[in-house]
């Protein structure tokens, strides 16, 4: 019994197709290694161009012509170049027009050229833009510092000034003099106290053992204005210029001890 199966048309494999609302438009990109990411990749101009078997003709033999499109590999220094060359340029021009001012084979003052530069020229260079300024700066200081000095009230300077009035307990004054608090001395402000200063010694101040004379209306007393002539043995640190700062002797003569503070005119004597 022939067997039925054998010729019976055998059926196709069943096509499975996706529907298309399914259908992949747009494929996800391959992911990129840190690596890659950081490395260029490879463009398409940099794979070699694949050869074909067909015979080429005499048009396609010829070797291809780079396009000025295409970006070169090697480094450019076009704006380096550029500045480099522009300044043996102006060196040149520079040397071109020192040498017709000044022509290299001549001599001046009997000197070849050399000797002009090193040792007329470039002294007199040194001379005015170096030296002048800074004499310049000197005097304006200088001239600064006498005017401030001026204005102070120091022995030369002849007017009466106003400041105030304090006391302390004296001891071994800057003069090197030792005092008392019985004793009609003073102390003087160290800003015109260094500014008569000669020297780095203070016992040698010119304005030790100068007089001075205060005077206040002693009004707490009702008795008008007193006056009282002190010497100076001592330097206050916390003193403006025109304050003074008295022994106790001195203070009570112009004004109450517990006033501590008041306000006085003086005036130097010698």
């Amino acid at each position: 019994m022939a067997d039925h199966n054998e010729d019976a048309p055998s059926s196709p494999p069943p096509v499975y197709q996706l529907p298309e609302w399914e259908t992949i438009t747009h494929p996800p990109k391959p992911r990129q290694s840190l690596l890659g990411r950081i490395l260029p990749s490879r463009k398409s101009t940099d794979e070699p161009l694949a050869v074909s078997a067909r015979p080429s003709t005499a048009f396609e033999l010829e070797p291809p012509k780079e396009s000025s499109r295409r970006a070169s590999t090697l480094p450019i220094h076009a704006s380096t170049t550029t500045i480099g060359a522009a300044k043996p340029a102006f060196f040149a021009s520079l040397r071109r027009r020192l040498d017709s001012a000044l022509p290299p084979y001549r001599t001046y003052f009997g000197r070849p050229r050399r000797f002009l530069f090193l040792y007329i020229l470039l002294p007199a260079a040194v001379f005015l833009f170096v030296l002048v300024p800074l004499a310049i700066g000197l005097g304006v200081g200088l001239s600064r510092r006498s005017s401030g000095i001026g204005n102070l009230p120091l022995p030369g300077n002849r007017d009466v000034f106003t400041g105030e009035l304090t006391y302390y307990d004296p001891a071994l004054g800057a003069c090197g003099i030792q005092s008392t608090s019985s004793e009609d001395i003073v102390s003087v402000s160290h800003i015109i106290f260094d500014a008569a200063s000669q020297g780095s010694d203070p016992n040698v101040n010119p304005l030790c053992h100068k007089t001075i004379r205060v005077t206040r209306n002693y009004i707490e007393a009702g008795e008008g204005n007193k006056s009282v002539d002190v010497t100076v043995v001592d330097r206050c640190v916390g003193c403006q210029p025109t304050d003074l700062d008295l022994s106790v002797a001195a203070f009570t003569k112009l004004a109450p001890q517990d006033s501590g503070r008041v306000v006085g005119s003086w005036a130097w004597l010698s």
